[in-house]
């Protein structure tokens, strides 16, 4: 799974796993799954009570109103995600790992047109395969992503810091926390970069500079996680 850095209005770096190729297709089969299904039903009650006969306006406006705004809806409504994303655990976000704005769903909706539809999905697959962000036509038009919100386990998203030899410690401060302190620390820190939560990270900095008498240089994800290793160099853990 690929990933990319972030740049928050308040400059905290924040890495967001981008949603797999093989994810979004296996979300796009769910939700094509769905919308099968609810054609089908629909074509079967509005058979069995006679509006079929009220012309073929009434007929396509239930069948086609919804599966052409099912994206756009269910989008804009859940928080970036269909069914097929929620059961995936994906989301539709903004570049900066905010909610989009309803225009953003519109633009990415209206060019599925050419991404998905006309193309088959060509087009989407290879646009995202090359962007390297995640990113569809229309997610390049609309500022926009998906991601995955599937929490990684593995070396690269543990705290637990390998502290090299000849690391230079820069806040001996750090000494006065406890070990329930940075456990805490740890665990706030883990889950508001795997939840992309900057502003747990923004509070954390500023109670760790607050606390331990520190006018920090650095961007806050790194000086939370400069506390966190510094603590693991002086403790010996």
């Amino acid at each position: 799974m690929d990933n990319f850095q972030i740049e928050t209005a308040q400059n905290i770096s924040i890495r967001q796993n981008v949603a797999g190729i093989g994810d979004r297709i296996l979300a796009f089969i769910v939700d094509s799954f769905l919308l099968g299904v609810y054609l089908i039903l629909s074509s079967f009650i509005i058979a069995g009570t006679g509006l079929d006969s009220a012309g073929e306006f009434v007929y396509y406006l239930i069948l086609g109103v919804p599966v052409l705004l099912y994206y756009l809806l269910w989008e804009s409504l859940w928080n970036g995600q269909t069914p097929g994303k929620k059961i995936l655990q994906l989301r539709v976000v903004k570049m900066d790992g905010s909610r989009p704005e309803f225009s953003n769903f519109v633009i990415r909706w209206l060019l599925r047109l050419i991404d998905i539809s006309i193309s088959s999905g060509a087009i989407a697959v290879v646009s995202i395969l090359l962007n390297g962000k995640g990113q569809r036509l229309g997610d390049i038009a609309a500022g926009t992503t998906v991601i995955s919100e599937k929490k990684q386990i593995g070396l690269e998203n543990s705290l637990g810091v390998d502290i090299p030899e000849d690391y230079q410690p820069l806040y001996p401060q750090v000494s006065m926390l406890k070990d329930p302190d940075i456990q805490e620390v740890k665990n706030l820190y883990r889950n508001a970069r795997i939840n992309g939560n900057h502003q747990i990270i923004l509070m954390l900095s500023k109670k760790l500079s607050n606390l331990l008498d520190i006018d920090p240089q650095q961007q806050p994800s790194d000086f939370v996680q400069q506390v966190i290793s510094d603590y693991n160099y002086y403790t010996g853990r």
